[in-house]
């Protein structure tokens, strides 16, 4: 099945429109359980991981023109999108109802019952921009295994680099993430 992904996933960036129906065929439920695993239904009322997901595949379809090398690299594109709708989301609802109540969103770190809610999300956004300008490995790598439930294998794999350096990158991004985070935290209680 990775080798038709990773056909498909050629054959769709040439224009081929069948590929492409293929492709989303094969990769669907793969997003759904990646969008499942990232969104908990009981956090948020409007936002489920079918929402997630279809606002994702309208970003793939700009997108699908590009040439993704591998499956992996492809997994590791959708993992950055979702964080991107996550977070634009989030933002969109602030905005509709500054100082209302806090709404959550479930996004799991391996912890059950680990929740963000709207502020640390939209934090947590802030912060990654800040650590994609000073490291854009190690973002990448929270992307893909925060967003994205990428393994640290599969990682490595789409970064081309060692699985060692993967979990360096994490322990650094994580870091710098709740540093960040906490530093715009009191910022925002000033």
């Amino acid at each position: 099945m990775q080798a038709d992904i990773t056909l498909l996933l050629e054959r769709s960036s040439q224009g081929d429109a069948a590929a492409r129906e293929r492709l989303y065929a094969l990769v669907y439920p793969e997003l759904m359980q990646i969008a499942k695993m990232r969104l908990g239904r009981a956090g948020t009322v409007s936002l489920d991981a079918p929402a997630l997901l279809h606002e994702a595949c309208l970003h793939f379809v700009d997108h699908l023109d590009t040439s993704f090398p591998n499956r992996r690299v492809f997994f590791a594109y959708a993992s950055t999108v979702m964080r991107n709708v996550i977070i634009d989301y989030v933002r969109a609802q602030r905005a509709g109802k500054r100082g209302g109540g806090v709404r959550c969103v479930t996004l799991t770190t391996g912890v059950p019952g680990t929740v963000l809610s709207d502020d640390e999300i939209e934090d947590l956004g802030a912060a990654m921009t800040a650590l994609a300008a000073i490291d854009e490995r190690s973002s990448r790598v929270v992307e893909m295994r925060y967003f994205g439930g990428m393994t640290e294998e599969d990682i490595a794999t789409a970064l081309d680099v060692s699985v060692p350096t993967v979990k360096r990158d994490w322990r650094k991004a994580r870091a710098f993430l709740l540093s960040e985070m906490q530093r715009q935290s009191a910022r925002e209680d000033s």
